[in-house]
């Protein structure tokens, strides 16, 4: 077995712990997207019930995405995303309904294709999601 050079390595490996941290934030701005589209408000004790963490877990992770600018929380109130956070909430679903389709197309059972595409769609880079959409498009769904 041949090693692959170091740096590249080591580059690959950088992004796959960037694409970790991404998919976090990544979730929990969808989850509230979610639950803004579906109940008018999002809460941390909503959030917590949905991912099955902490209340601890939410607020730090709130705290995270609010100094990254992707949520605004009010005290007493509701969470709130920015634009940016809409934007990543709204890529993110474009994203996983794109491997959900593609897994569908493959003939995996949509429950199945429902809890893989969470995990997919947050690693799988541009070009394979145009590939997917391709894959779909051509299957006529």
């Amino acid at each position: 077995m041949r090693l692959r050079d170091a740096e590249r390595q080591a580059r690959s490996f950088e992004e796959v712990r960037r694409a970790h941290q991404r998919e976090v934030a990544e979730d929990y701005v969808e989850l509230i997207a979610d639950l803004l589209d579906a109940t008018g408000e999002a809460r941390s004790v909503d959030l917590s019930a949905r991912l099955g963490v902490t209340a601890a877990t939410v607020n730090s992770m709130l705290q995270r995405l609010t100094r990254d600018g992707l949520v605004r929380k009010e005290r007493y109130r509701s969470i709130f995303l920015t634009a940016e956070g809409r934007r990543m909430a709204d890529e993110a679903r474009e994203r996983h309904r794109i491997v959900f389709d593609f897994l569908v197309a493959l003939g995996v059972d949509r429950q199945t294709a429902e809890t893989d595409a969470e995990g997919i769609e947050h690693h799988a880079s541009a070009e394979t999601l145009r590939a997917f959409q391709a894959f779909v498009d051509r299957q006529g769904r």
